[in-house]
């Protein structure tokens, strides 16, 4: 792959940038030291929506709100669940479609009301109820009902076996009485937050949230007493931020990211993802639409020169939604080989014939199109200009484009875009079912990058289905190798990596931080923070 000047460019930028505030900076701040319990972190996502309905802290990252479930660190492996508001782990019955659920006891929201089976019911209730418009509603179809039999039991009705369900029980639960009816969006849970979360939020403007450590947390008050949260959208302007001492970390794209390793008074810190990066291809587009051409767009990449020169060798390749953390379900032996020259050869079959100038045609059409990506996202930007050089090495000239998020999901039938993926990473089936299988073509179904790609492969969704429903871990484990075998004959994507979601902070006597494999999002809510409630003094 020939990597192309813009991203070169931009690292030497940003090692500019970022060695000549360590000269002219001030001290790194003390984000803990020996009488501070208050940390500020800077972070690239909007603040606000704090309504679990709404889809807040859906994959278990909200300080706010407590699951039923909680994550418990395992490294870069899979995380293990334990119970939070539940009492003990939920339990199936044999057929795997009842789920009862003992609850927790002498547990009360910050605003003082008690926790109990009602609020979990009017929680699932909610995202059910089509007047919320939920834009987890589609994520949660296989809940049939939810009821509570007893004052502290819930039990979880579902339309077919689903293995997967622990991860649903993520959710931030809500209190039933501020879940009004109507949409989710206006609901005002999203700036007036309650729930029996570590943190309840004090202060919110459009550039700062203020959290201060519930002191009557069920499970002991947080040591770090405030958190704010400033909301500094630029990459180049939070590790000014970060360098000049102004607050105490930030997530950064890995290249800014590894301009801080080694310097003194800061750590970077890089957690495993199965957060994907990937170019969905316009199924209405005539060039996109072409299996030999994204076939021959997968051949083309060069992929392990995108983590080495893009990420800093934060990341690993990706030929399809799935990464290796997930054990026997993980097939590698379905992956794209880097060959260009099959991908020219496989044009060239397909009727795509280069002219003089190398840029291929067939009848009459150009082997063009448009790559969108978020403006704001340098990390998308820089493997958007990757992709499309390797583009053009097999004669596909690739526009890229801007674009505001407003309107790209509008553009996604005609135009590629860089997207990316793996909201609820948890279980192979909360990862790539709603990015691969058809059902999500149809009108209303699911959000608007749900399949991109408008990808069709029957035997990718039978794969899928059977992954969905087996409650056979073994079962499990060849359905989800099926889907990958499937897909990489027949593509609907370019997948292109998985990250290593990095961070910088300052340095500090805080015990207690962890890793974990994280979800596509990766705001602070995750990084070395993602367990601020059991930071503690050494």
């Amino acid at each position: 792959m020939t990597i192309t000047a813009p991203p070169a460019v931009a690292r030497a930028g940003v090692l500019l940038l970022a060695g000549g505030l360590a000269v002219a900076g001030c001290a790194a701040p003390d984000d803990g030291g020996s009488a501070s319990t208050s940390i500020v972190l800077a972070d690239g996502y909007e603040l606000g929506g704090y309504n679990p309905v709404a889809g807040h802290g859906e994959a278990g990252n909200s300080r706010i709100y407590d699951g039923l479930l909680r994550l418990a660190s395992a490294g870069e492996a899979m995380p293990e669940f334990e119970p939070a508001l539940a009492a003990e782990p939920p339990v199936a019955d044999p057929s795997g479609q009842v789920w009862t659920v003992r609850l927790r006891d002498g547990v009360s929201f910050t605003d003082g009301t008690p926790f109990g089976a009602d609020d979990v019911v009017a929680t699932y209730e909610a995202i059910l109820d089509p007047a919320s418009a939920s834009p987890l509603a589609s994520s949660f179809e296989m809940l049939e009902s939810v009821a509570a039999p007893s004052a502290d039991t819930v039990e979880f009705r579902l339309k077919y076996p689903y293995a997967a369900w622990p991860t649903k029980m993520l959710l931030g639960i809500a209190p039933s009485e501020r879940l009004a009816p109507g949409p989710a969006e206006a609901s005002a849970l999203n700036t007036e937050p309650v729930g029996t979360g570590p943190y309840r939020l004090t202060s919110l403007r459009a550039d700062q949230a203020v959290f201060e450590a519930n002191r009557d947390y069920w499970d002991g008050a947080p040591g770090v007493e405030t958190l704010t949260v400033v909301h500094v959208p630029d990459d180049n302007a939070r590790a000014q931020r970060v360098a000049a001492g102004e607050v105490d970390g930030a997530n950064l794209p890995p290249l800014l990211a590894d301009t801080f390793s080694g310097r003194g008074g800061l750590e970077v810190d890089a957690n495993t993802s199965a957060d994907w990066r990937g170019i969905s291809l316009a199924p209405d587009g005539p060039v996109t639409s072409d299996p030999a051409v994204r076939t021959a767009l997968n051949l083309a990449v060069d992929r392990d020169a995108m983590v080495d020169g893009i990420l800093a060798g934060y990341g690993r390749a990706a030929s399809t939604p799935i990464p290796d953390v997930y054990g026997d379900a993980y097939d590698p032996s379905a992956v794209f080989a880097h060959d260009p020259q099959r991908a020219q050869q496989i044009l060239d079959d397909a009727g795509w014939r280069a002219g003089a100038d190398g840029m291929r045609e067939r009848d009459g059409i150009p082997a063009r199109f448009t790559v969108m990506y978020f403006p704001e996202d340098t990390l998308r930007r820089d493997l958007a200009q990757a992709f499309a050089s390797d583009a053009h090495e097999i004669g596909i000239r690739v526009d890229l484009d801007a674009a505001d998020r407003s309107v790209l999901p509008q553009r996604l039938p005609r135009d590629a875009a860089m997207l990316g993926g793996g909201d609820l990473p948890y279980d192979p089936d909360t990862q790539a079912y709603a990015t691969l299988h058809s059902s999500y073509n149809a009108p209303g179904v699911g959000g608007a990058y749900d399949n991109a790609s408008g990808y069709v492969n029957p035997e990718v969704d039978a794969a899928l289905d059977a992954g969905r429903r087996s409650l056979d871990p073994a079962e499990r484990d060849a359905a989800y190798r099926e889907v990958q075998r499937a897909y990489v004959t027949d593509p609907g994507y370019v997948m292109l990596v998985f990250l290593d979601h990095t961070y910088v902070r300052t340095a500090s006597d805080w015990a207690g931080i962890e890793p974990i494999l994280e979800p596509h999002s990766h705001g602070v809510d995750w990084g070395p923070w993602w367990n601020l409630r059991e930071w503690r003094r050494p």
